[in-house]
This record gives C-alpha cells, sequence and structure tokens, in this order.
C-alpha cells in the first residue's frame, strides 16, 4: 500500500512538474545562468603564465588558498576573471549584519522593512566593491611577489598596468557575479549567492573523485579505505540532511479577541527555531583563520621565512592535535557569536507581545526573552556539536590519507543544505502551480454553476 501511495504521489509530482511551464522557465534559467558562471571560470587574467602560477599554487597547497579554490570552483587556481567569486560579497554581508547588530543607525534601517532592506542592501554592494578591490590589489602584488620553483614569477610583465587590469579584472568579475547571484533569486530556482559557490564546489567533484580512485588504482591509498569513505560520505549527507531538517517548536498562544458580535483569534501556532542557526559561516571562519599561517609560511618560505613560522606551521598541520582542538574551539565560538547577531530573543519576545502572543506558562515580555534564550542556548550547544563532529573527522581523514579538500566537512555542508534549500523552493513553486489549477477550476464550476 505504502509503495503503491509514493508512486501515485510521484506520478502527480511529475504530472505537475510537466505542467508548471513557470517553473521550467526559472530552472532554464537558473541551469543558463550557472553555465555562463563555469565558462568565465576558464577565461583567464591578463598578463598571467599559467605554468608557473600552477607551479605556485602545488608549493602552497594545504593552505587557505585551497579553500578559497575550493569555493571558486578552481577560477583562483587558474587565476581567471572569477578568481575572487562571490566571496567578497558573502564578507560585506556578514560584516553588514553585524554593523546592524552595533549601529544604531543601520538597527533602525532594517526595522524600516523593504526600503530599509533596500538600503541596506546598497551599502553591502558598495562594500563588496571596497573588499574586492583590496583583495584583487593584494593579488596583484602577491603574483608578481612570489618566486616560483626556478625564481621567475607568474606575472609576465609586472608593473603598474598589470596591477590595474588585474584589480579592474577582477573587481568586474565580482560584481558580475553579484548581478548573476540576484538574477538567479528573482528570475531562477534557489538562492543564487549559494548556488554559484555550490555549483564551484560541484564543478570539482569529478576530478576529485578522479583522484582518489588514481590513488587506488596505484596503491597508494587501500581499496577498503576507499569504500570506507564512500560509505562515510553517505552517512555524513544523511545525517547533515536530520539535522537541517530537525526543529524546536515552541507553542504560541493567541488570545480570544471580541470583534463586533464575533470571536476571533485562540489559535495557537508554532515559533520553529532550528538546531543549527549559523549554518555553513562558522566552519568557513574557522578553516580560513586556522590556515591562514600555513599559507603565510608557504609563502616566506621561497624568501627564507622565520624559523617560528615554520614551527608553527608544523604544530598547525591537518590531523594535528593542537589544529583539531583550535578548530572545534573556533567553530563553537562562531556558532554561538553568529546565533546572537542572528536571532534576538528579545526582539521576538517584543513581537509576540505586540501581536497579543505568548508562550503557555511563560509571562509576556522578559521572561519570554529569557526563556527563548534558554532554549535557544541549549539548541546551540548541540548545533555547534554537530558542526564540529561534522568537519573534524573528514578532516581527520584528510591529513591520514590526503583526500582531497572536497570531501571535508564544510563543503559536505554547503552542497547538502543548498540542494535541500532549492529542492524546498521547486516543492513550493509546484504547489503553488496546483493552487493555482484547483482555483481556476472552482471559478470555471462556480460560473457553470
Amino acid at each position: 500500500m505504502a509503495t503503491g501511495a509514493d508512486q501515485l504521489a510521484s506520478q502527480m509530482s511529475l504530472g505537475a512538474f510537466s505542467k508548471a511551464t513557470e517553473l521550467k522557465k526559472r530552472i532554464w534559467f537558473t541551469l543558463g545562468a550557472l553555465i555562463v558562471y563555469r565558462l568565465g571560470t576558464y577565461i583567464p587574467v591578463p598578463g598571467i603564465d599559467p605554468g608557473i602560477l600552477n607551479e605556485i599554487f602545488q608549493q602552497t597547497s594545504g593552505g587557505v588558498l585551497d579553500i578559497f579554490n575550493m569555493f571558486s570552483g578552481g577560477a583562483l587556481g587558474r587565476m581567471t576573471i572569477f578568481a575572487l567569486n562571490i566571496m567578497p560579497y558573502i564578507s560585506a554581508a556578514i560584516i553588514m549584519q553585524l554593523m546592524t547588530a552595533v549601529s544604531p543607525n543601520l538597527e533602525a534601517l532594517k526595522k524600516e522593512g523593504e526600503v530599509g532592506r533596500k538600503k541596506i542592501n546598497q551599502y553591502t554592494r558598495y562594500l563588496t566593491v571596497v573588499l574586492a578591490t583590496f583583495q584583487a590589489y593584494g593579488i596583484a602584488v602577491g603574483l608578481e611577489s612570489l618566486p616560483g620553483p626556478g625564481g621567475s614569477t607568474a606575472v609576465i610583465d609586472p608593473g603598474a598596468f598589470f596591477r590595474a587590469t588585474t584589480v579592474i579584472t577582477l573587481v568586474g568579475g565580482t560584481i558580475f557575479l553579484m548581478w548573476l547571484g540576484e538574477q538567479i533569486t528573482a528570475r531562477g530556482v534557489g538562492n543564487g549567492i549559494s548556488l554559484i559557490i555550490f555549483a564551484g564546489i560541484v564543478a570539482n567533484l569529478p576530478s576529485a573523485l578522479a583522484s582518489v580512485f588514481e590513488l587506488g588504482r596505484t596503491g597508494a591509498l587501500p581499496t577498503l579505505v576507499i569504500l570506507f569513505l564512500l560509505v562515510m560520505a553517505v552517512a555524513v549527507i544523511a545525517f547533515i540532511c536530520f539535522i537541517e531538517r530537525s526543529q524546536r517548536r515552541i507553542l504560541v498562544q493567541y488570545p480570544k479577541r471580541q470583534v463586533g458580535n464575533r470571536m476571533t483569534g485562540g489559535e495557537s501556532s508554532h515559533l520553529p527555531l532550528k538546531i543549527n542557526v549559523a549554518g555553513v559561516i562558522p566552519p568557513i571562519f574557522a578553516s580560513s583563520l586556522l590556515l591562514m599561517p600555513i599559507t603565510v609560511a608557504s609563502f616566506s618560505a621561497g624568501g627564507g621565512g622565520p624559523e617560528w613560522l615554520t614551527q608553527v606551521t608544523a604544530l598547525l598541520g591537518h590531523g594535528q592535535p593542537l589544529y583539531i582542538a583550535l578548530y572545534v574551539a573556533m567553530i563553537v565560538f562562531f556558532a554561538f557569536f553568529y546565533t546572537a547577531i542572528v536571532f534576538n530573543p528579545q526582539e521576538t519576545a517584543e513581537n509576540l507581545r505586540k501581536y497579543g502572543g505568548f508562550v503557555p506558562g511563560i509571562r509576556p515580555g522578559k521572561n519570554t526573552a529569557d526563556y527563548l534564550d534558554f532554549v535557544l542556548t541549549r539548541l546551540t550547544v548541540i548545533g555547534a556539536a554537530y558542526l564540529a563532529f561534522v568537519c573534524v573527522l573528514p578532516e581527520i581523514l584528510i591529513s591520514q590519507y590526503s583526500v582531497p579538500f572536497y570531501f571535508g566537512g564544510t563543503s559536505l555542508l554547503i552542497v547538502v543544505t543548498v540542494t535541500m534549500d532549492t529542492v524546498t523552493q521547486i516543492q513550493s513553486h509546484l504547489l503553488a502551480h496546483q493552487y493555482e489549477g484547483l482555483i481556476k477550476k472552482s471559478k470555471i464550476r462556480g460560473k457553470r454553476g
């Protein structure tokens, strides 16, 4: 019976999908935009020697550049027009969120509704241009000063002209991706910014799998270990889906009110709180900060860097106890820190009190805010432990068996969460299309009657 019901439901959803022309247009637009993004990751910045650049990246492997290269879909390693990817925009958005919690003026703008949101988005775009300019100039100067294994730099003709063209090209690429992400969100399916990062990670998954199988073919990686890695990846994905779908629902009651001769209200609803409110921000921040010393040491190795930096790099190597301990501590810190910024218990309690809602057994106002803060703190403890487990387990395997970054916890988290959000949006579009069909049918029947 269950199997027959599932088959019937799938047939209905497929039938609804074939009739949902608007949804199909949105999906084709999203795919077309992502193809344009992927084509851009192969257009190189002028004045770069790709052979020497590849040697420099191999020399600095294992550092923060590997993570940024993974997020950019290999564009940074090839030094293309999308080398900065959408990361400056994400950094600007996070900074604006922090500033909104600190600055009274920005907090007042946030409360103005749609007008305030548009102004904050405009400030975010301006900040993106500033951050992208600084990062692009840093990349241009770094490429000129970084020597390859043979002593020559990756820049064919260093100088002011190269720096200017690199800054203009990279900043223009980031602005184009920012616009493309907004277009996907408005005219496509899913969150455009998240889908761009998702496409960058997924695009390099086949080569990562090929490198793992090549290690197995040459005997560097035992077959049992490869099978264990695949099973573990499936188990981690299932675990991520379970936790990301989990919610703590707080019952909210609304009192009955008499409007004229009618009684309204009296219904109850739920305030859903996710276990992992912070999302993938804590692992990204923690891994970026921890891998910074490794990158600096790799850069300074060619110029004879200080000995203490080499020792710190050895202690902060993948799989080392100090690295894992600091990684877990930073994930926990950023999980609590970012959750405190995203969710404000006082503001939520005030909104409930304003509309007459209350949590049964809890007095409105400060007591409700304290209760929400207590529940959120316990959920964040579970969420931080979940993030630490998902990110540290693959980290140990990466250090032991030289597995590519693409099997790390951060990349799996991004891929799974973005896929779940996109599928949820597609289901919402299908449901809306079915409702539209039902409304049209009821109108036709009403006219006939």
